[in-house]
């Protein structure tokens, strides 16, 4: 084993030949540290007790130490955690993805698990703070001093901070490791070399939400007063349609993380007068909604959680493998501003709204709670718009018929509990925060991310909620210039 600085060294396994490669290392404080095997055998050098090894299905990929050292946990690819020593004994979760790290309270109450797709999951007093879905695989994580932030690393560099967690620059290609730093974070590359990057040089946090808690998307609206026209507008969109979650395992418009030094590439316009210029940080392999041959919007979203700077695009090319693209429109927002695009401009969806704030999303509804605006779309729309949207795509001068961007809640006679888990949730959200209508559609469409994890069947319970329980609620005038 090589130390660096001042680290002391208590052994290694280099005269021992363990069967299968050592995945991880845990400290135990001053006096020493232990070394676990994919096959979940453990190894314990100086000071530091042995209190056991796990033989689990599937191979063991992260190890973490309780602060007293004397206890850790050992987590397998499938999900599976053992517990040794003080280590806290908690539910566990099966992800569809497989884990690739780990990261303990500080506290020694409880931990993080980390996908390889991002998705992360808390358990004990460990808190959620949200999760990525960058471009490129997760392969590790490391939790702040105060627990109430995490790092998560890409093999490719990528970093994304959360919660109190400071971003501090990406990390050399090829990463393998992060750890936390008395100023910062570590990240070790495949080749073995190890990189600091402390956040004393960084003023600015990065967990980044989408838009200040008094922006119209993240506004309660369970108390505004209903519009006048509130029935002519239900009726309008259809009172005996059911909801319709127009998303699941597979369907959905998908976004994508990428980290600070995202390469930017040029993206052309069809609609260049209304559109942002470019370029844009879009990875070559970005996921396009419907598909790479979809003939829909094929939206594509980009999050610089670091910049807290969203980028989207509408009816999205690929030209040159990536290297440039091609698109009907597309917009950039600042997500730590409350700025509207021009009145009259559109952006990559009809309305002039941005999308990713709208998205239902897998990690949220299982958090428990959705503390936004859902986007959802009407077939028959107005000539007219209602501020925080900036555009109108329709020649319709019916005063009754909605308007875009216009602010719907579900009343609170509908027994949301009625429902199961994940469209219960979605339920409570529409009658605090409501729906903001964005785009012509089907009617009565609500829209969210794709996730492999969504229970397609139970979403569906949407549908019992029928369009004649909303209500229009008056947050502003109708524009129609």
């Amino acid at each position: 084993m090589r130390t660096v600085g001042a680290a002391v060294g208590y052994g290694d396994l280099s005269h021992r030949r363990p069967s299968s490669p050592v995945v991880a290392m845990a400290s135990a404080g001053a006096d020493g540290y232990w070394l676990v095997t994919a096959t979940g055998r453990v190894f314990a050098f100086g000071g530091a007790p042995y209190l056991g090894g796990a033989h689990l299905a599937r191979p063991v990929v992260a190890m973490a130490a309780t602060p007293s050292g004397r206890g850790y946990w050992l987590a397998a690819a499938d999900g599976v955690v053992a517990s040794f020593g003080d280590a806290a004994r908690l539910p566990i979760a099966l992800p569809a993805h497989p884990v690739v790290g780990m990261a303990a309270h500080p506290s020694g109450g409880g931990y993080w698990s980390v996908t390889a797709n991002g998705s992360v999951f808390a358990f004990g007093n460990a808190p959620y703070l949200g999760g990525a879905r960058p471009a490129r695989p997760v392969v590790g994580m490391a939790a702040t001093a105060s627990g109430r932030g995490y790092w998560l690393l890409t093999s490719a560099g990528g970093v994304f901070a959360f919660g109190d967690a400071v971003f501090a620059g990406a990390a050399p290609a090829t990463a393998a490791g992060i750890a936390r730093s008395a100023s910062g974070y570590r990240v070790v590359g495949a080749s073995g070399m190890v990189s600091s990057r402390p956040t004393a040089v960084v003023a600015t946090p990065t967990s980044c939400s989408p838009f200040p808690a008094d922006n119209p998307w993240n506004q309660r609206v369970d108390g505004l007063a209903v519009h006048p026209r509130s029935r002519a507008f239900i009726a309008s969109i259809g009172t005996g349609i059911g909801v319709h979650p127009d998303f699941g395992t597979i369907y959905g418009i998908p976004y994508v993380e990428v980290p600070a030094n995202q390469p930017r590439v040029p993206v052309s316009f069809d609609y260049a007068d209304e559109s942002d210029p470019g370029p844009y940080p879009i990875p070559p392999d970005a996921p396009i909604e419907g598909g790479p041959s979809s003939t829909g919007d094929r939206h594509v979203l980009v999050l610089d959680r670091g910049a807290c700077r969203l980028w989207e695009l509408f009816d999205a090319h690929p030209q040159n493998g990536g290297r440039s693209w091609q698109a009907g429109s597309g917009a950039t927002w600042s997500l730590r501003s409350n700025a509207l695009r021009p009145d009259g401009w559109t952006s990559a969806d009809a309305a002039g709204l941005p999308i990713l704030p709208g998205l239902v999303r897998y990690d949220e509804v299982t958090a428990g709670h959705i503390d936004h605006a859902l986007r959802f779309t009407a077939r028959r729309t107005q000539r007219g718009y209602v501020h925080p949207a900036t555009h109108f795509a329709s020649s319709i001068t019916d005063a009754n018929v909605p308007p875009m961007g216009l602010r719907v809640r579900l009343r609170a006679a509908f027994d949301c509990g009625a429902l199961r888990a994940p469209a219960r949730v979605v339920c409570v959200a529409m009658q605090r925060y409501g729906l903001i209508l964005a785009d012509n559609g089907s009617d009565w469409y609500v829209t969210g991310a794709p996730d492999r994890r969504w229970d397609d069947d139970a979403l569906h319970d949407l549908g019992r909620i029928p369009g004649g329980m909303f209500e229009a609620v008056d947050t502003g005038p109708v524009i129609t210039r």
